[in-house]
C-alpha cells in the first residue's frame, strides 16, 4: 500500500482542535491571499526563497507540499497566512492547523537540508492594512522530526483504515448482483446507466414511472465504480421523498449476502438537524460547539461504524459525542462513499459537493433523480432579488460608521426608482449607479465586520449576505439573465417615492451548470418526463455529446383509460364556466367506479372553488383537499386517506406536494382528473422569460420552452401516480380542449391511447 497526502490535508486531519465557530468574518478572495503574500515575500532580502518544493516519507506515507518561504540567513521557514480584520478573528481550530503546517514542512527543510533547528514562523498578513505579525518558534530537527511522525502516524492509522475500506468496498462491488428479476425497461436503463458510468460523460434518460428507476440507476453506477476508479457516488433529489427512495434502494444493495459495506450520508438542511436553534454555532454559545473538533475523531469513527448515516443515525452518534450532527454530517462528506442530498448541495453556486469534488480531485458520479425539476430548481439558484425594505432594516440597525454608505445606496436606489413608470419593468442590464453604490456599501460593512462580527440575526448581516448574492450574479450578468425591478405600493414605508425589490432573475441556466457536468466524471438526469431532449440539453448546459435513452414503458394501453374532455376550457378567463362541468364529469365517473381520485387543478384558489361547489352539487362524493402551506402532518393525512377500502377525490395543486413522487399502487388510487395544462401564469415575468427564450433559440422554441414543455411535464407526472405497476389499472381524465392539439399530444406518453 502506498498513500500521497498533501501537507495542509494531513495537518487539517490531525491538528485541528477546539470550538467550531462560525461567526461570520469577512476572508480574503483568492486574489486578495495571493497579492498578500506577495506583498510578505517582496519585503524579504535577496537570498529569500519562495515556492520550496518538499517531501518526506513515513512508511508508506508520503507527504509533500511546497513552503511559502525560508530565509537562509535568519534559518526561518515562514508559512503565511492572509487575513482581514483583528488577529483575534483567526479561529482557534485554524491556528492549530497552521502551526502544524510550520511544524510540518520546518521537519522536511530540515531533512532535506540536514539543519540541526530551524526557526518556524507564522507570518499573519492583513489585507486590508498590510501589517504583518510574526509568531515564531525555534525547535531542535529532531522535534520538528518527532511532531512530523506523530501527525503522519494518526494520519497513516486512517489512511490504512480507508483503503482497506476501499478495497473491500471495491470488491463487494464488482461481485454485486441486482437484487430482484428486473422489471420490463429496468435493465435498458441499468446497461445505460453502467456504460456511462463506465466511459463517462452525461445521460439524459427518460424513463416511466414504477420501473424502480432509483434502484435501476444506483446499481449499475455503483457496479461500475471499481472498474471507473470512482472515489464517491452522489444521489440528488428535488424533494424528501427522493432520498428516501434512495435511502431504500441503497439499504437493499447493503443488505445482500455479500455486501459492499458502503457508507451511506444523507445530508439535510441545518434547520433539520440542529439541535440548538436558538444559539449561535460557537463554542461560547453551543455547547455542540464548544470542544467539537476535539471530539471529531471518536465521533467520526462512531458515525462510519452505522455504515447508513441518515438523520437518526446521525443524531443519535452525536449525542454520544456531544457534537453537532448537521457539521459532523459535513465533516464526513470526505469518507462517505455515496451520499445522498438535495440538488443544491452540488449545483448551487456555493455547493459543497462540488467544491469538494474539486479541491479532493475525487472522481465522481452524479444521479439527478427527477431531473426535470432541475432547470427550474437552478434558475433559483442563481436569481438574486435584492430588497429596498431589507436595506431600511439594515439602515435603521446600522452602527454610525457604516450609514453613511447605506444611506449613500438609498439615495442611488431612489434616484433609479424615481425613472421608472411601471410597476414593473424590465431593463437590460443592471443600474450602474445602484451597483457603484452597493459595491461600496458592502466593502464599508466587509471591513466593519472584520472589526466586530455581527450575530447570525443582525438584519446588517441579512442584507450583506443578499446583496453579495445580488452582485455576484449581476458580474455574470448576460443573454442568459433579466434584470427587472418591482416597485412597491406608493407611500410603502413612509417614502415619498415607491421601494423596489431589484431582482437579476435567472432564465437559462446552462452558463452556471456547464461547469457542474465538467467536473462530474459521469452524470445519468432521470426522470419520467425528460421530452423532448433538447429542451434540457439547452437549458442545462449538457455537453452536445450527451446521450439520451427513451426506455419503453411496461404498461399496457389497456390498463390506462385516458379520456379528453374537449368541451371544457380551464383558461382563465373561462374558469367562471369550467366549474359545473368539471364536477359533473368527476361525479359521473366516481359513480360509474367508486374510488380514490386525485384531481388536479392549477391553482388553490380555482382548487377550492372545484372543491366548494363539488361538496354543494354531489354531496354523496367524499372530499378532501390540499391547502396552502400544508405542513407535514397535513401532507400525511392527505395521502392516508388513499387506503384500498377508500373511497373519494383528493384535490391538489399541479405541480405541488401530489403530483409527483408520490406512490399509490393497486386500489389506492385508480384515477386522476387534471383541469389544466399546467401553463404557467401568463404575467409581465413570463413574458420577458419568453422573449428571452425566443432570442435565444428562435421564436418556433420560445413559447414551448417557457410554457408548454414545463406544464406538460406536470401533466404527465400528476397522471403517472395513476399506474405504478404492471397490475394497476385506472383512467385519466384531461379537461380541456386543447389536449386536442397535435403538438400537447405529441408530448404525451406513447403508450397512452387518447378517446
Amino acid at each position: 500500500m502506498s498513500c500521497v497526502a498533501a501537507v495542509r490535508t494531513l495537518c487539517e486531519f490531525t491538528a485541528r482542535a477546539g470550538d467550531l465557530d462560525l461567526r461570520f468574518t469577512p476572508a480574503p478572495t483568492g486574489q486578495e491571499g495571493v497579492a498578500g503574500h506577495g506583498v510578505v515575500t517582496g519585503r524579504r532580502g535577496p537570498g529569500y526563497e519562495t515556492e520550496i518544493a518538499l517531501s518526506g516519507e513515513y512508511g508508506e506515507l508520503l507527504v509533500r507540499g511546497r513552503a511559502d518561504g525560508y530565509d537562509p540567513a535568519a534559518k526561518r521557514l515562514e508559512e503565511i497566512k492572509t487575513y482581514r480584520g483583528r488577529l483575534d478573528s483567526v479561529r482557534e481550530n485554524h491556528r492549530a492547523a497552521h502551526w502544524a503546517q510550520a511544524k510540518v514542512y520546518g521537519h522536511l527543510l530540515c531533512q532535506a537540508r540536514g539543519l540541526p533547528s530551524l526557526t518556524v514562523a507564522l507570518v499573519y498578513f492583513n489585507v486590508a492594512t498590510e501589517e504583518e505579525t510574526m509568531l515564531a518558534e525555534t525547535h531542535p530537527a529532531a522535534e520538528l522530526e518527532a511532531f512530523f511522525n506523530a501527525q503522519c502516524e494518526r494520519y497513516l492509522a486512517w489512511a490504512r483504515q480507508e483503503q482497506a475500506h476501499r478495497g473491500a468496498r471495491d470488491a463487494a462491488l464488482a461481485a454485486l448482483r441486482f437484487p430482484h428479476e428486473f422489471r420490463s425497461g429496468q435493465r435498458e436503463l441499468a446497461v445505460a446507466a453502467y456504460r456511462k458510468a463506465r466511459d463517462g460523460g452525461c445521460l439524459l434518460a427518460q424513463a416511466p414511472t414504477g420501473i424502480g428507476k432509483t434502484l435501476g440507476t444506483l446499481f449499475p453506477l455503483l457496479k461500475a465504480a471499481p472498474e471507473a476508479g470512482l472515489d464517491k457516488l452522489f444521489f440528488l433529489a428535488a424533494k424528501g421523498p427522493g432520498r428516501a427512495l434512495a435511502l431504500q434502494a441503497l439499504d437493499t444493495l447493503n443488505a445482500q449476502p455479500a455486501a459492499p459495506g458502503l457508507r451511506v450520508l444523507e445530508l439535510q438542511a441545518r434547520d433539520k438537524l440542529c439541535e440548538h436553534p436558538d444559539k449561535a454555532c460557537h463554542g461560547e454559545s453551543c455547547p455542540l460547539a464548544r470542544g467539537f473538533y476535539d471530539r471529531l475523531p471518536q465521533a467520526r469513527a462512531g458515525a462510519l461504524a452505522h455504515g447508513r448515516m441518515d438523520a437518526a443515525a446521525l443524531r443519535q452518534v452525536a449525542a454520544a459525542h456531544d457534537v453537532c450532527p448537521y457539521y459532523l454530517a459535513q465533516e464526513l462528506t470526505r469518507w462517505s462513499d455515496v451520499v445522498v442530498g438535495d440538488y443544491n448541495y452540488y449545483y448551487d453556486a456555493t455547493a459543497m459537493l462540488h467544491a469538494l469534488t474539486q479541491a479532493s480531485q475525487w472522481k465522481v458520479a452524479v444521479l439527478a433523480d427527477e431531473a426535470h425539476n432541475l432547470v427550474d430548481r437552478a434558475r433559483r439558484m442563481y436569481t438574486a432579488e435584492l430588497s429596498q425594505a431589507a436595506l431600511a432594516g439594515a439602515r435603521q440597525a446600522a452602527p454610525k460608521p457604516l450609514k453613511k454608505a447605506l444611506d449613500g445606496l438609498h439615495r442611488s436606489w431612489q434616484a433609479f426608482n424615481r425613472k421608472q413608470a411601471e410597476p414593473y419593468q424590465a431593463y437590460d442590464a443592471p443600474p450602474a449607479g445602484v451597483l457603484a453604490a452597493l459595491q461600496k456599501a458592502t466593502a464599508a460593512i466587509t471591513e466593519a465586520l472584520a472589526e466586530t462580527p455581527l450575530a447570525q440575526d443582525d438584519p446588517v448581516l441579512a442584507f450583506h449576505f443578499e446583496a453579495l448574492h445580488f452582485q455576484r450574479l449581476a458580474e455574470l450578468y448576460g443573454p442568459h439573465a433579466l434584470f427587472d425591478a418591482t416597485l412597491a405600493q406608493p407611500g410603502a414605508a413612509g417614502a415619498k417615492t415607491p421601494l423596489s425589490t431589484l431582482c437579476v432573475r435567472n432564465v437559462i441556466p446552462a452558463p452556471h451548470l456547464a461547469g457542474r457536468f465538467a467536473t462530474a466524471h459521469a452524470t445519468v438526469l432521470f426522470s419520467g418526463t425528460l421530452s423532448p431532449p433538447r429542451f434540457f440539453q439547452d437549458t442545462l448546459g449538457l455537453p452536445a455529446a450527451t446521450d439520451w435513452i427513451d426506455v419503453a414503458a411496461p404498461f399496457r394501453a389497456e390498463q390506462l383509460d385516458v379520456r379528453v374532455a374537449g368541451h371544457v376550457s380551464t383558461r382563465y378567463r373561462d374558469r367562471e364556466r369550467s366549474l359545473e362541468p368539471i364536477v359533473d364529469l368527476i361525479a359521473s365517473q366516481y359513480a360509474s367506479r367508486p374510488g380514490n381520485y386525485l384531481g388536479f387543478l392549477s391553482s388553490f384558489d380555482y382548487l377550492a372553488r372545484v372543491a366548494e361547489l363539488m361538496r354543494a352539487r354531489h354531496p354523496q362524493v367524499p372530499v378532501w383537499q390540499q391547502t396552502p402551506g400544508m405542513d407535514e402532518a397535513g401532507r400525511n393525512a392527505f395521502l392516508g386517506r388513499f387506503t384500498e377500502e377508500g373511497r373519494g377525490v383528493g384535490f391538489a395543486v399541479l405541480g405541488g406536494a401530489f403530483a409527483e413522487g408520490v406512490d399509490l399502487p393497486g386500489k389506492r388510487l385508480i384515477g386522476a382528473f387534471i383541469a389544466t395544462l399546467g401553463l404557467p401564469q401568463v404575467n409581465p415575468v413570463n413574458e420577458n422569460m419568453r422573449r428571452l427564450l425566443d432570442a435565444r433559440y428562435g421564436q418556433e422554441h420560445g413559447y414551448d420552452y417557457a410554457y408548454l414543455y414545463p406544464g406538460m411535464q406536470k401533466v404527465v407526472q400528476a397522471a403517472g401516480r395513476v399506474i405504478r405497476t404492471e397490475h394497476d389499472s385506472g383512467t385519466v381524465h384531461l379537461i380541456d380542449d386543447r389536449y386536442r392539439r397535435a403538438k400537447v399530444r405529441a408530448l404525451l406518453p406513447a403508450w397512452w391511447t387518447l378517446r
